[in-house]
């Protein structure tokens, strides 16, 4: 575990890292009102149900719970703890810490605290350079820059784009590593070395494969030699998954964010082409068909995917593949297919950067894309068997598409028809079997597990929602704390985790009267209590009216208090309480509490 940080280092990250600036470098950010909202990251959300105030530096997820500062985004986009995530933005901020380390085996010498991402994120980035050398060696580099010569990659993209070189020596970057003082363990941990002690990667061409941020996480390597194995990628790590990663994403994220539009491809050169002639919202999948977890990615920052495959049959197939996962995603999906035994590569160098840019603004629609499928499969295959599945490959897009809202009710009659005609089923037929489907689960939104840290989670009843009431106040206005102090105290507070925020609160006011809630959540290094606690500040600075609710809120509970001392303390008094307050302040405060 990283040692301790002192609480000025921690506010002087926080102070350098905006929290709009980091989350716009996984999401996509649109201003709305006051605040930004963004698609959450954290379920499968397929409309903007994240807020992020930059006034608070906050952001909270109103349909799954999560919220919190930038250190909690941190530990849940990156599974990291809280020591962990001060190191990463301290990084990102360029922040040097001053750590104290608990008693434990040193760096590289098998402690679990090496296998953390902050730590295997460094040994990458030391072999990424390493690699990089290799590549520029006057002797040990020459067979592979003339390869990447001969795919017309100029030096300036080789350069961005952090191409190296792994020889075939069999311990080559080993060797290096135990001299800069880095462990066999880390080296496995990274997927740099075998479980032999050898380097994973021989006699290849490396790709740096890095996360949004820049962080190099995993690499691909082109053999050069006659390898069977044509590319090979890093094992799965803490880092690195490729099945949730994107090649090029780190370069592209901008211009996607800025033209709506994601373009897909599949290989890596493909990438590193199309950017090089200035193509930059370009994509590439990592050798792996494409997974829900890229289409997730994918719409975090555009709304339209344009997909380009290889023409031969393979390619048709990685395309068929793709648009069923994108439509799930609700992303706009358009295709463009390449002539025969042409990549994307080959085009770009065929016909420039504005040949590509036509093929993408010309690519089709989803469905004309698969009505031109299934009519070929008729004309191809005669059998029955072959017919009813290409029907029902076709029907199951439409139904996807139906589900996802991609398909208007005009497309869906037009569709329904014209399938009529084709097949001889009459239109309430294929009605019924799309509804059939839909009902079935094609397409059907996944439901997030998690659940809202909302005022249900939290307890119930007139003294639950006051007490929320308070807090929610408070953290927004915490100079009103000295007119309620003597009526309120940590004891107030039933539900534990109310009581965890105000004891924190209450101890931080204490030192400092103009403290908020975004200053207690630089304190808090439990991500439950920050989720809670930044619900509080966003729900609290929604209503407004700070001195009227919490006036109201502190006269609930003293009456709560003075019934329950009562003798008649064992019934509901849930109608006394309110007529109780029945005054004209009364009246408006009860309605902020949302009791009327």
């Amino acid at each position: 575990m990283p040692g301790l940080v002192d609480q000025t280092t921690v506010d002087r990250i926080q102070q350098a890292t905006n929290i709009v600036d980091l989350i716009s470098e996984y999401v996509s950010l649109v201003k709305k009102g006051r605040e930004m909202v963004g698609v959450c990251p954290f379920h499968d959300d397929h409309s903007p149900s994240m807020n992020v105030s930059e006034s608070k530096q906050i952001f909270k997820c109103f349909a799954c719970g999560a919220g919190g500062n930038v250190f909690t985004f941190v530990m849940l986009h990156e599974q990291l703890s809280y020591p962990q995530a001060i190191e990463r933005l301290a990084q990102r901020a360029g922040i040097t810490i001053q750590t104290m380390r608990t008693t434990g085996p040193k760096p590289g010498q098998g402690g679990g605290h090496d296998l953390d991402p902050a730590t295997l994120a460094r040994v990458n980035s030391w072999a990424c350079r390493f690699f990089e050398q290799n590549l520029r060696d006057p002797q040990k580099g020459l067979q592979a820059r003339a390869y990447v010569a001969s795919r017309k990659i100029d030096q300036a993209t080789s350069d961005a784009w952090h191409l190296g070189l792994a020889l075939g020596t069999g311990t080559d970057l080993v060797t290096a590593a135990g001299k800069k003082g880095i462990g066999m363990n880390l080296l496995k941990a990274a997927g740099l070395a075998t479980g032999h002690g050898q380097d994973k990667f021989l006699n290849r061409l490396m790709f740096a494969i890095t996360d949004v941020t820049g962080r190099v996480i995993g690499f691909g390597g082109r053999t050069l030699g006659n390898d069977k194995a044509k590319y090979m990628n890093s094992p799965t790590t803490v880092l690195f998954d490729k099945s949730n990663c994107l090649y090029g994403l780190e370069q592209a994220k901008h211009q996607i964010v800025s033209s709506n539009v994601a373009v897909l491809v599949e290989g890596y050169t493909d990438c590193l082409m199309a950017h090089q002639v200035g193509c930059t919202n370009v994509v590439a999948t990592l050798g792996t068909s494409l997974t829900s977890g890229h289409g997730r990615i994918l719409r975090r920052y555009g709304k339209t995917v344009v997909v380009i495959f290889d023409g031969d049959t393979a390619g048709m197939e990685a395309a068929n593949r793709a648009l069923e996962v994108c439509l799930k995603q609700r992303l706009d999906i358009k295709v463009a297919m390449l002539p025969e035994k042409m990549d994307p590569c080959d085009y770009v160098l065929a016909f420039g950067q504005q040949g590509f840019q036509r093929m993408i603004d010309e690519a089709e629609d989803v469905l004309k894309f698969k009505w031109d499928r299934l009519n070929q499969k008729f004309a191809s295959d005669t059998t029955l068997a072959g017919r009813k599945q290409a029907v029902e490959e076709f029907l199951q897009t439409v139904a996807t598409g139906i589900q996802s809202g991609n398909l208007s009710a005009i497309d869906r009659g037009m569709v329904v028809n014209r399938l009529s005609g084709m097949i001889g089923l009459s239109t309430r037929q294929i009605e019924t079997e799309l509804v059939r489907r839909m009902r079935t689960g094609a397409g059907a939104p996944i439901q997030s597990s998690q659940k809202s840290t909302d005022a249900r989670a939290l307890g119930q009843g007139i003294n639950a929602v006051t007490q929320r009431e308070i807090l929610e106040v408070l953290l927004n206005e915490p100079r009103l704390y000295r007119s309620i102090q003597e009526d309120i105290a940590v004891e107030t507070f039933d539900d534990p985790i109310l009581k965890q925020v105000a004891q924190r609160f209450f101890e931080l006011l204490k030192i400092n009267p103009e403290a908020n809630g975004t200053d207690l959540l630089a304190r808090i290094d439990s991500i439950e209590v920050g989720q809670v606690v930044a619900e509080l500040m966003l729900v609290g600075e929604q209503k407004g009216n700070f001195r009227l609710r919490l006036e109201g809120a502190v006269d609930v509970l003293k009456k709560a208090r003075l019934f329950a001392s009562d003798d008649l303390s064992g019934q509901d008094h849930s109608v006394e309480l309110l007529n109780a307050r029945r005054t004209p302040a009364g009246e408006r405060n009860t309605r902020s509490l949302g009791f009327m």
